[in-house]
Order: structure tokens, then sequence, then C-alpha cells
């Protein structure tokens, strides 16, 4: 079975690695990081990166293709008509096309997403409507055989999910053992519909910075009005 997560400069790392760590437990699982070039790839934190072998040249085909989001990058990425075509191409040979966070909107921007439903991360959610996609403020949703994910953890929950679809209950179960995944939170604020005015403000302040920090990481600051603006 072969699962490709693709990665770009600017990542959200979990998004990644979260599902990664999740379906690199299925059997016969054979998980390749790609990215539109080899060689390093740094997070949007800028303090993790990766080490890519392989190119989406080098790349044809996946039983499972997952776009991970990123705090401002995949603004740049949904211009990147390489990378969107080879998406699109990609799609053609999946059982499952999936996302977590923003990496949805690489999704709907390449087209994939028109007229299904969708999630993303709680702030850029209402973009994907600006391609055709239903946005829903779920944790994962299901539409045919797209799977997105809301935001960052999420991703977690979506991979145990599809490996339930895909090896069922017993398999999936000893995974989320294998992971220890037991979330426990000490506050009830990680979802939107339940976090209060204070802290969803605060979050915001916080979401600004790091995208401001990564329009300097990438080189894009005289877009950053534009771009922050469709932040809103």
């Amino acid at each position: 079975m072969k699962i490709v997560i693709y990665v770009y400069h600017g990542i959200t790392m979990l998004d990644a690695i979260g599902p990664y760590e999740v379906l690199r437990n299925l059997p016969d699982a054979e998980v390749c990081f790609a990215a539109e070039r080899t060689g390093e790839i740094k997070a949007d934190s800028g303090f993790v990166d990766l080490n890519v072998k392989h190119s989406i040249e080098d790349v044809k085909e996946a039983d499972i293709l997952i776009i991970p989001g990123s705090t401002i990058a995949f603004i740049e990425e949904m211009k990147n008509e390489r990378v969107l075509e080879w998406i699109k191409e990609m799609d053609k040979t999946t059982k499952w096309t999936t996302s977590v966070c923003s990496g949805s909107m690489l999704l709907a921007s390449s087209g994939l997403l028109a007229g299904r439903k969708a999630t993303s991360h709680w702030k850029p959610l209402n973009l994907l409507s600006r391609y055709g996609a239903v946005p829903a403020r779920e944790r994962i949703v299901e539409d045919g055989k797209y799977l997105t994910a809301a935001g960052v953890s999420a991703g977690i929950d979506m991979a145990l999910y599809l490996s339930d679809r895909m090896v069922g209950e017993d398999e999936t179960k000893a995974i989320q053992l294998i992971l220890e995944y037991d979330p426990q939170p000490l506050y009830n604020a990680g979802n939107y519909t339940s976090a209060n005015e204070k802290t969803i403000k605060t979050a915001e302040k916080k979401l600004t910075k790091d995208a401001k920090k990564g329009l300097g990481l990438l080189g894009l600051i005289k877009n950053s009005k534009q771009i922050l603006g469709m932040m809103k």
C-alpha cells in the first residue's frame, strides 16, 4: 500500500507527521514523502526540517495521498500550477485523497473539491467556498474518496478514521495503542465552537504573528496585506 505525503516549505510539521505515525503501521504500508524538489524542507516554525528524497516527478501514483497544511505557505502553493497539476494526476490513481488543516485549500484550488463538503483549520475555513467547495466546521469530513481534516492535530484522528475504513477496528485499536493516543487536554478549548471569545482572539493574534513570520521566511512581504486579508 503506497502512501504519499506531499511536503513543501512552510508546512506545519504535525500535519504530515501525525498521519505518518498512524498510517506507517498499516499492513504492507510504504510511506513516501515527496516535494516539488528533493532536499531540505523547512517547517513553518523555522526550527524543524525534513530531508526529502523524492520529487513529484519521481512519484506518479499512490493508494493514499496526503496534503498537509501550513500557517501561511499554503497560499503560495495554491498558485503553483505544477504542483496542482501533479495533485490532479495523482488523484486519478488514489483510493483516498486526503488533507490536513489548510492542505484542503490545495485540493480545492486544484478543483478536486468542487461541489464537495470539506473542512480545514478554523481560520481559513471559509476560503474553501471560493473554489466551489462546501465548508463544514467539522473535525473530519468524508465525501466520496476525499477525506479532509480540521487543524493540525485532527490529522491524527483522520488517519485513524482512514485506518478503520481500510483495515478495521482491531488493527486500528492496536495502532492507537502503539501511539498511546489517549487525548486528555487540560482545557476544553481545542474546538472553535466551544472556545470562548477571549481564547479565539488570543489565538488569532498568535496566528497573525506566525503568519507574518512565515511571510518573512518565504519572501512574500510585498503581498502581506493581500494574503493576511484572505485569512480573515
